[in-house]
Parts: structure tokens; C-alpha cells; sequence
């Protein structure tokens, strides 16, 4: 017997915004009660001893340090510029 009764089912469907059939209902009704089944049957695996980890594999960071530098002088970044004014990016207007 499904884990899930059709009325929840629906109440997802209509959540997420989503028409479904009765015959789809009744068709997620089963294969959500097996994927609750599945997730119920892990918890009797003993993870006593398992530390909590956020990815099995160990991940290490591969950037750069985050040491402060000097920047381009205002003006070779500006040299390219299409239009600018007082030293800054001039752009089209969007708000009227």
C-alpha cells in the first residue's frame, strides 16, 4: 500500500501549479509511495559512526589568495570606453 494518499498527490500537483489526470495521479501516487518506501529503508542503515560531510569526495579550495592589488590606472580603462565623462563609464539612460 502507497505511503501517500491520492489527495496529496494532488495537493503537490496543484502546488507546483501542474494538471494531472486521475489516471496520472494514481500513477505518481504509486511511484512516490515506492520512492518513500526507498528513502524509509535507509534509515535502518547505521550511520553511528559516519562523520556528517557536505561531499564525499575531500574538496579543496584551488583559488588564488584574496590579496589586495593595485588597479588599472583610470585611464588605460577608460581608453577603450565607447563615451565617458569625469572619468567614469557614460551609458545610455534606461530610466526615463
Amino acid at each position: 500500500m502507497s505511503k501517500i494518499s491520492l489527495n496529496e498527490v494532488k495537493h503537490v500537483a496543484n502546488l507546483a501549479r501542474l494538471e494531472i489526470s486521475e489516471e496520472e495521479a494514481e500513477r505518481f501516487q504509486q511511484q512516490l509511495g515506492s520512492i518513500i518506501e526507498f528513502a524509509e529503508a535507509l534509515n535502518e542503515v547505521d550511520t553511528s559512526n559516519v562523520e556528517p560531510t557536505s561531499h564525499v569526495l575531500d574538496i579543496k579550495n584551488v583559488l588564488r589568495e584574496d590579496v589586495p592589488q593595485k588597479g588599472l590606472p583610470r585611464e588605460e580603462v577608460l581608453k577603450n570606453a565607447p563615451d565617458h565623462k569625469d572619468g567614469q563609464f557614460k551609458v545610455p539612460s534606461i530610466i526615463e
